[in-house]
């Protein structure tokens, strides 16, 4: 198989599972202003027209010419603070709520630099930092990314370590 028709397939099964085909129809679910439930799930196949990518292109429009041509790249393809409250949304409509927790602390991260999430990654392991270290990671989180429940995730788990003697010294 060559190299372009192996691209033309897994761009196709991405598109396929993202609920973006050119042979597939579409439910539209008007949710504005309104929770979205497991009625719409999944998103990509019931309400594609709310899902966006982080630069703003909707799923809809996401084709594979545009892939090919490198009109969309990378940046792209990731997820969006909005998409992960869709499915944290989707999962309190079957009572899964700490799955919808998982879901909005995750879109709480997103817009931190992955070189910065993974030094607040390292600081949190154990005996890595210092109770104001920690300290000061919540107050970013909580002030520069908007992130307030991983801030205070952070604040717990300061206090927790002091607790249990499993700061830096």
């Amino acid at each position: 198989m060559d190299q372009d028709t192996l691209m033309k397939e897994v761009v196709a099964q991405v598109l396929q599972a993202m609920g973006n085909t050119t042979s597939s129809t579409t439910t539209s679910c008007q949710t504005s202003g309104t929770k979205v439930t497991s009625a719409q799930y999944p998103l990509g196949e019931h309400i594609p027209e709310q899902i966006k990518t982080p630069t703003a292109i909707p799923l809809t429009d996401i084709k594979y010419e545009d892939v090919i041509s490198g009109k969309l790249n990378f940046k792209d393809f990731g997820i969006t603070r909005e998409t992960l409250e869709l499915q944290a949304q989707v999962a309190e409509s079957v009572r899964r709520d700490p799955f919808a927790g998982n879901m909005r602390r995750a879109g709480e991260l997103i817009p931190i630099p992955d070189e910065r999430l993974l030094e607040m990654y390292n600081a949190l392991r154990p005996y890595r930092s210092t109770k104001q270290e920690l300290l000061d990671i919540a107050t970013e989180l909580e002030t520069k990314y908007d992130a307030k429940v991983c801030g205070k995730l952070v604040r717990d788990a300061a206090d927790i370590y002091e607790k249990r003697d499993r700061l830096k010294k």
